[in-house]
């Protein structure tokens, strides 16, 4: 693995794409939220689309930050965690799929920002 603090970050355009591509799937989420979703099911699309948007522009922003190998992998739990909490979510409500993965992404979001200050501290 190549040496994360000499490439100035995680050397990692393509989490910067992703966390661009979860921003604009925020976005989608919070217009269909806002124009075709009823009741219960629109805070549940919306709170998808906060997460989406939200952890998209971290992830962005953060993935050229000087660190180490706990970033990194600090990084990786963060995208994961987003697929599953706000993919459950949208899948509950478009495809009528029960939440089932909202709650392992949850706690992947945590750990994964908990594992990224660890690794921030640590460098």
């Amino acid at each position: 693995m190549r040496d994360l603090e000499r490439t100035g970050g995680t050397g990692s355009r393509w989490l910067a794409a992703l966390g661009a591509l979860y921003a604009a799937a925020g976005i989608a989420l919070s217009a269909y939220a806002a124009h075709a979703v009823l009741g219960e099911n629109a805070s549940r699309m919306q709170t998808a689309a906060l997460f989406a948007f939200g952890h998209g522009v971290a992830l962005a922003a953060l993935a050229h930050v000087p660190g180490n190998r706990r970033t990194l992998i600090g990084m990786l739990a963060i995208a994961a965690g987003v697929v599953l909490f706000a993919g459950s979510l949208v899948g509950r409500v478009v495809l009528h799929w029960p939440a089932t993965f909202a709650p392992f992404g949850g706690m992947l979001l945590i750990g994964g920002w908990l594992v990224f200050a660890i690794g921030q501290w640590r460098r």
